[in-house]
């Protein structure tokens, strides 16, 4: 998918982003709204727009994997 993400899923109903990165860490994004989700699938650079977008933004979060 990009130099650090290696899968991305979304859950709608509970608004949840679940990230796996290259280097092994699987952590899910809660409340995320799904136009999140679509701009980063859309995204030139998801490494990037992770990191401005989501990471920047707060979203609680919780590693899983």
């Amino acid at each position: 998918m990009s130099s650090s993400l290696a899968s991305v899923g979304y859950n709608s109903i509970k608004q949840t982003l679940e990230i796996e990165f290259n280097w092994g860490g699987v952590y899910q994004y809660h409340d995320v709204p799904e136009e999140v989700y679509i701009k980063l699938l859309a995204s030139d650079s998801p490494g990037q727009y992770f990191k401005r977008y989501i990471n920047k933004a707060g979203f609680e979060f919780e590693k899983v994997g």
